[in-house]
């Protein structure tokens, strides 16, 4: 049963080839059978048949190599037509790259037969199934967070959901898991992990999309070099099992590269530079792990104002949650007033090929340096108490130290399969500015809907 590819009219014999999930067959229809002959006359491109016939090796001088059915046949023998289809809007036996990106995706669950992104989305599943193994080999325990949740400054804006039955109140969807998995460790949990889908409501690019999905986890009793080490042995293992034609570009001794944010900014411009030795090769991969961030950054409230002028404050330069190097909530106010530029953090980011993959850090576990870090950053202490007091009174009952990493999905498969953007290998990506064209998402809802809601445009 499958899909008729392509058929061939060769004098009194009807070729077809025949394709599902697992690949292509080549079958023939003879003379012997009028009526068959007729039936087969008849497909077209992209129909759904079942076949019975005999497996059948092909005459010598006629097989197809480059095929691994290619040596053989389907003699058939009954015909039945499953399903017609029209004429696809476009040509489904190349690579794809020369039709517009919108008309592919507007026919998405068409695009998705040509063998190019059958074969990404296989990768991008070979690639979650390693991870889970790994990670449950070593005591992860994989947990899922919810997806509607409370709307929390986590530096993008937040897709929000109405609550009908509390008019006028919010969900959010979550930027990432962050929360839930630091009050995992709380309760216990201490290796925790999540192939996690997040959102975001920013601009996109070829690398980015508002849903994405990132592995995300999360230690107790964890120090920097600790999360480092369980990065780097999946993503070696990894490669090195599922892709092992991929040159990975390592340190003298067989590592990933460590580098300061200081070192990398003075010998590159960037903080995720691309290091390997030949930036044309697509089969070389160069991990790099940046460290030493400064634990905060300033932000002009006005973008069009000149850098260290104007209006503006200092932010986390990751996110609130992330553990300045201060030993105490006294150190990190002194600190904080006399050189907050300078200060550093216990925080990380995952490099690969010149692609940020993910990023972590170290998190701040003292309830009262937490709540330190808020009002330093310019939040009143009520408002610090309404938008985090959960966080807060869960660090009073017992927080052990704790730090993790979320590298994604969507980039490392993107670099794995050479794909020059992430929709490649998304079975259903929105388009660059966030539009579903085979849904025609986002669309208007109807005045009931909105009357439920307690919402008026």
């Amino acid at each position: 049963m499958g899909w008729v590819h392509v058929r061939r009219d060769h004098g009194k014999l009807i070729f077809i080839d025949l394709c599902d999930r697992w690949g292509m067959v080549q079958v023939v229809f003879t003379p012997a059978n009028k009526e068959l002959l007729a039936s087969a006359d008849k497909l077209r491109s992209e129909w759904v048949v079942e076949i019975r016939g005999n497996v059948k090796s092909r005459p010598k001088g006629m097989e197809n190599l480059e095929l691994p059915t290619g040596s053989i046949e389907i003699e058939a023998e009954e015909l039945q037509i499953l399903n017609e289809s029209q004429t696809p809007p476009f040509a489904l036996d190349t690579d794809g790259y020369e039709i517009g990106e919108d008309n592919r995706l507007k026919y998405r669950y068409l695009d998705l037969r040509r063998e190019r992104l059958k074969k990404n989305l296989i990768l991008r599943d070979k690639v979650i199934a390693f991870m889970r193994d790994f990670l449950h080999q070593r005591d992860f325990i994989e947990v899922e967070t919810p997806i509607l949740t409370k709307s929390t400054p986590e530096g993008a804006r937040d897709y929000v959901v109405p609550a009908r039955v509390y008019p006028g109140k919010f969900y959010a969807l979550p930027q990432s898991p962050q929360q839930y998995k630091q009050l995992l460790m709380v309760a216990g949990i201490e290796r925790y992990f999540q192939i996690a889908r997040c959102f975001r409501d920013e601009d996109t690019r070829g690398d980015r999309q508002p849903e994405f999905t990132q592995l995300d986890l999360e230690v107790s009793f964890a120090k920097q070099e600790d999360i480092l080490a369980i990065t780097e042995e999946l993503y070696l293992s990894l490669v090195r099992t599922l892709f092992p034609e991929k040159k990975l570009t390592l340190d003298s001794k067989g590592r990933i590269p460590v580098m300061t944010y200081k070192d990398v900014m003075e010998k590159y411009g960037t903080d995720k530079p691309d290091i390997r030795k030949n930036k044309n090769d697509r089969e070389e991969l160069a991990f790099l792990f940046v460290v030493d961030f400064p634990a905060f950054e300033w932000k002009e409230t006005d973008p069009s104002i000149s850098s260290g002028q104007g209006k503006g404050r200092w932010d986390s330069t990751h996110h609130p949650f992330t553990k300045p190097r201060v030993e105490s909530v006294e150190q990190f106010w002194q600190e904080f007033k006399e050189k907050p530029g300078q200060m550093l953090a216990d925080q990380y980011d995952f490099v690969l090929n010149g692609y940020e993959i993910g990023g972590g850090s170290i998190r701040i576990h003292d309830p009262e340096l937490l709540k330190a870090v808020f009002e330093a950053l310019g939040n009143a202490p009520e408002d610090v108490e309404r938008q985090f007091g959960h966080m807060l009174e869960a660090f009073r009952h017992g927080v052990p130290p704790h730090g993790g990493i979320a590298p994604g999905i969507d980039r490392l498969v993107m670099i794995l399969a050479g794909e020059p953007n992430i929709r490649e290998v998304i079975a259903f990506p929105k388009t660059g500015d966030g539009r579903d064209l085979m849904m025609d998402a986002p669309a208007e809802i109807d005045k009931k809907q909105l009357k439920e809601l307690h919402i008026k445009l």
